[in-house]
């Protein structure tokens, strides 16, 4: 992978669904992406920027152990 993620800034990013849709009443994130309501409902609409950006947000939640189990 080069310095750009997916291949280039142009690239839209995979969406993060694991197809467990299910949002944390504590948390209020996703248990299965880490994504919050309004991540979820904007993915369609985002462009590649901004899907890189909730990507981001969603590893440093994971990796913080800010995701709910």
């Amino acid at each position: 992978m080069g310095a750009e993620p997916y291949g280039g800034a142009m690239d839209a990013p995979p969406s993060p669904c694991t197809g467990v849709c299910t949002i944390d009443p504590a948390s209020t994130l996703c248990q299965g992406c880490a994504r919050t309501l309004t991540e979820i409902t904007a993915w369609y609409r985002a462009g590649p920027a901004e899907k890189q950006a909730i990507l981001v947000r969603c590893k440093k939640r994971l990796a913080s152990g800010s995701k709910a189990s």
